[in-house]
């Protein structure tokens, strides 16, 4: 029998204060292994904040990159020809798979809803003055 940690619940105070130290992050970079060229990066900085920062594992930022480089690609085919198709389709199965098997990964899909939604505000919360906030220096 496989044991595996107990994940944390979405809506508890343990997970806010994780949400807000992601959001207090600069996005994730590509390990040294990954080649990723610059004009990929904005793909890539979408990609990887669009799910709890700590939810990553490597294999997933391997598929994430390659997203990433798909994604540019499509910029520059034209919409509607055979390689814009198959680009798309790529896209769509690349988008799947950095989100393989979440349960296994980061657990039910309405914890990784949660996680996602309690991070984007933390990211758009210009906080109180009184109530000190982490920031990315």
């Amino acid at each position: 029998m496989k044991m595996t940690p107990k994940r944390q619940r979405a809506d508890s105070a343990k997970a806010a204060v994780q949400a807000h130290q992601n959001a207090a992050q600069a996005p994730i970079e590509p390990p040294a292994y990954i080649t990723l060229p610059a004009a990929c990066r904005p793909f890539w900085d979408a990609i990887v904040t669009a799910r709890p920062r700590d939810t990553w594992n490597d294999a997933d930022l391997a598929n994430a990159a390659n997203l990433a480089r798909v994604q540019h690609a499509i910029e520059s085919a034209v919409i509607g020809s055979d390689e814009h198709a198959k680009l798309t389709r790529l896209s769509m199965a690349l988008a799947r798979a950095v989100a393989v098997h979440p349960t296994a990964t980061v657990g039910r899909a309405a914890d990784l809803v949660n996680a996602a939604t309690a991070e984007r505000e933390a990211r758009q919360d210009d906080g109180d003055e009184l109530i000190p906030r982490l920031r990315a220096v």
